[in-house]
């Protein structure tokens, strides 16, 4: 090596070159012993995976069916009411335990007595279909029991969305209007001829029903953006901080110093992130129905266009941007595009969500 017109050699001796030739070796041979464990195991599951597939393809064939319907009919009902059994420990481990009983104001039918009926005058004329008949009522009094659950969830989601002064039937039509849905058509069906029970479409209706109230009560502010403590400005009307002419305030203010955590009031998608007149740096989100909020007057964003954000996440940070006196967040919740005040949601829902969750 030269170096500033000196020469200086380095000599590798036999020994080390021996035990580096050594080392590499046995780097080498760790190296294809793994791979070699590698394609072992790779090769053994899916061996293992070919095995599994091969045993559920004949559990499920047509064949052996056939042949258990051939050997008795005895055994077929037997597996059929095992199987409903565990339908309905899987539900009620779930779910929990479902209404037996009819309240006064419910319209989900009873066909309790007339399954009765059915299954003595079956009984009488095929007396090997007996069984049979009995996991058909079992199966029609399920399904009304689980009817029964969902209206009433429905109802206490729905309970709780009028304590917040909201109507729930419209925030489920405007759910429906504004929900953007596709894909291929798949017709349900319950009977051979294609057609689909009564009692089994209620029961999709009304779960269908409970899923839109429960979503729309997520989806109602719950979390306060800032702390309430510091609330500089209320809903309605105020003098302006500008000019002291009258003017119309649309959400709450909330100061604090520049730089504070912003957080979503509910679970929802950022529509908007970016700059608006008057607002400064602005987020909105929609939590679907027809509900959106915004928060502005921000010093830095912490999510952006198109990103689904949960109650309680960090949106922005609150700052002085646009037609801002000092660093304040300012809240708006709107309706269908309307400003309503904020202020009974933020103090009311979670109370009301935990009671709509109890009662569930």
């Amino acid at each position: 090596m030269r170096s500033q017109g000196q020469v200086r050699f380095i000599k590798i001796s036999t020994n080390l070159q021996a035990v580096a030739a050594v080392a590499a070796v046995i780097l080498l041979a760790a190296w294809l012993a793994t791979m070699t464990v590698m394609s072992v195991m790779s090769y053994n599951a899916k061996q293992n995976q070919t095995a599994l597939i091969d045993r559920e393809a004949k559990v499920a064939s047509a064949e052996s069916r056939v042949t258990k319907y051939r050997s008795g009919i005895d055994s077929v009902a037997d597996d059929l009411a095992h199987r409903q059994k565990f339908i309905e420990s899987m539900v009620e481990a779930h779910i929990g335990t479902l209404p037996k009983n009819n309240a006064a104001d419910e319209t989900v039918t009873d066909s309790t007595n007339e399954a009765r009926k059915t299954i003595r005058k079956v009984s009488a004329a095929i007396p090997e279909a007996a069984d049979l008949v009995r996991i058909e009522a079992r199966q029609l009094a399920f399904v009304e029991r689980l009817t029964r659950y969902a209206d009433r969830r429905a109802e206490d989601a729905a309970q709780a969305i009028r304590k917040l002064g909201l109507n729930p039937n419209a925030m489920i039509a405007s759910s429906g209007d504004r929900a953007a849905k596709g894909g291929p058509f798949m017709r349900l069906a319950t009977n051979s001829d294609g057609t689909l029970d009564p009692r089994f479409k209620r029961l999709g209706f009304s779960l269908s029903r409970m899923d839109a109230l429960e979503r729309s009560l997520a989806g109602i502010p719950q979390v306060q953006p800032a702390n309430m403590k510091f609330i500089s400005s209320g809903f309605g009307y105020r003098s302006d901080p500008f000019n002291g002419g009258a003017a119309f305030h649309a959400g709450l203010d909330f100061k604090g110093p520049t730089g504070t955590p912003i957080y979503a009031a509910a679970k929802g998608k950022v529509v908007f992130a970016g700059r608006k007149q008057g607002y400064g740096k602005c987020v909105e989100v929609d939590h679907g129905n027809g509900l959106m909020t915004r928060y502005a007057h921000m010093s830095r964003f912490r999510t952006a266009r198109g990103e689904k954000v949960k109650a309680g996440e960090v949106i922005g940070a609150i700052g002085s941007t646009g037609r801002s006196t000092g660093p304040h967040l300012h809240f708006e919740v709107r309706i269908n595009n309307r400003a309503v005040n904020p202020r009974p949601f933020l103090e009311k829902t979670s109370d009301v969500q935990q009671e709509a969750r109890t009662g569930a």
